[in-house]
C-alpha cells in the first residue's frame, strides 16, 4: 500500500507569527486565580517516546523514538503520525522547533540528523554529524532566520549549532568561541529545554559532572558561562531544563532522575539575566522534574513542572509548589494561559488547568 505522504509543511504554514511564541498564544485577559486541578485529554496512546513538542498555532508538531513525527490537528481534533528513516536507522528525535514556514526535527546519537521541511512535503536533511560522542539535545529560533542547536562535548566545549538562513544550512561554532566544558559537563535530552532565548540573547543548561548555563547577549557571537547551585557531579545530576520569563526572569530545574524523591538542590531561579541563581523550595517537593515552563500572563509567578513523577504548580514563582497530579510527562508547551500540551512515554495529551 502507497505510504500517504505527510504533509506538515502545508499544515503549518502560516500558523505562527513568531517561532517562540508558545508561551504567548492567545493569553485571556481575565483575573488570575491560581490553579488546583488538571484535566488530562489524552491525544494519542502510542508506542512512542516523545520527548519533544513545538505550539504551530493552535495545533502541536512533535518528534520522537523510532523515526516518528506529526502534527495534532486541533480543528479536526486529529493526530498524525508518519516515519523518517534513514538509511536502516530509524532516529530518535529529541529536539524540534519552528518557524513560521518550517519544521525542524534533530535525533540524538551517532549521526546527528536534522530534518526541516521541504517544499514537496517531505522532511529534508539539512545537517549531518558523525562522531562516537556526538549527541544533540536541544533546538530552538530566535527568529524565522535565526536559530541554534545544542549537545554534548565532542571535542573540549559543548557544540553549538547556528542557521542564519531559515535552517537551510547550519554551521558548528569552533571551541575557541566557546567556554571550555569541564570534565563530564553535558546535557540532558529529556525535554528539549536546554535552551532559552529571549530577544537577541540565549541561554544554554549543561549538567552531569558540571551544571551551568552558558549565555550569549548576542545570538550566539560571543558567550560566557555561570555556575548554578543545583546537585551535580555525577552523570545523571545537574539541570534538565529551563525557561525564561523575560530576559531578567528565568528558572532552572533538574535533580536526579535515578533518585527522583530528592528534591534538595534540583530548583533554582535568576532575576539578573542568568548571572547568578538562587535555590528555590531546597528540601521541599518537587524532586526531579525533567521540564518547566512559566505559565502566560502569571507574571513571573507562575510556573508548572512535569516530568515522570507528575505533574506540580507554583503561584509564587517557586517558593512552594503543589502536586497537580501523579500522571507522568516528560515536556510540557503552553498553548495559552490555562491549557498546555505535553508528552511523555507512548502518549500525547492536552492539559486544561483549573
Amino acid at each position: 500500500m502507497k505510504r500517504i505522504v505527510f504533509l506538515l509543511f502545508i499544515l503549518i504554514i502560516g500558523c505562527k507569527s513568531d517561532p517562540k511564541n508558545e508561551q504567548q498564544q492567545e493569553v485571556v485577559t481575565r483575573e488570575r486565580q491560581a490553579f488546583t486541578e488538571v484535566e488530562i485529554d489524552l491525544l494519542l496512546e502510542d508506542s512512542i517516546s516523545i520527548r519533544a513538542i513545538e505550539v504551530m498555532g493552535q495545533d502541536l508538531a512533535f518528534a520522537g523514538s523510532n523515526g516518528a513525527y506529526g502534527i495534532y490537528n486541533s480543528a479536526k481534533d486529529e493526530v498524525r503520525v508518519s516515519r523518517q528513516q534513514y538509511d536502516s536507522i530509524a532516529p530518535e528525535f529529541r529536539a524540534v522547533a519552528g518557524t513560521s514556514e518550517d519544521f525542524f526535527m534533530l535525533s540524538v546519537a551517532n549521526p546527528a540528523l536534522l530534518y526541516k521541511t521541504g517544499d514537496s512535503g517531505q522532511m529534508e536533511l539539512v545537517y549531518k554529524e558523525e562522531g562516537g560522542k556526538v549527541f544533540y539535545d536541544a533546538m530552538t529560533f530566535w527568529n524565522d532566520k535565526e536559530g541554534i542547536a545544542m549537545g554534548d562535548p565532542v571535542e573540549d566545549c559543548l557544540s553549538v549549532i547556528i542557521t542564519r538562513d531559515g535552517g537551510k544550512s547550519w554551521n558548528k561554532l569552533p571551541c575557541d568561541q566557546l567556554p571550555e566544558a569541564a570534565e563530564g559537563e553535558a546535557a540532558f535530552a529529556a525535554s528539549n529545554a536546554n535552551i532559552a532565548v529571549e530577544g537577541e540573547k540565549a541561554w544554554i543548561l549543561s549538567g552531569g559532572a558540571r551544571s551551568r548555563v552558558y549565555f550569549t547577549p548576542n545570538k550566539g557571537k560571543t558567550w560566557e558561562v555561570f555556575d548554578t547551585p543545583l546537585v551535580q557531579g555525577k552523570s545523571t545530576q545537574g539541570g534538565y531544563a529551563m525557561d525564561f520569563y523575560d530576559e531578567q526572569q528565568g528558572v532552572i530545574i533538574g535533580g536526579d532522575y535515578t533518585a527522583p524523591e530528592e528534591n534538595t538542590a534540583n530548583k533554582a531561579l535568576t532575576t539578573d539575566g542568568g548571572k547568578t541563581w538562587n535555590l528555590i523550595a531546597d528540601g521541599q517537593d518537587p524532586g526531579y522534574k525533567s521540564s518547566v515552563r512559566y505559565v502566560p500572563g502569571g507574571d513571573g509567578k507562575e510556573m508548572v513542572v512535569v516530568g515522570f513523577t507528575g505533574i506540580s504548580y507554583s503561584k509564587d514563582a517557586g517558593q512552594s509548589w503543589k502536586e497537580l497530579s501523579p500522571e507522568g510527562f516528560y515536556t510540557i508547551r503552553f498553548l495559552n494561559d490555562s491549557v498546555a500540551y505535553a508528552a511523555g512515554k507512548n502518549r500525547l495529551a492536552k492539559l486544561k488547568f483549573r
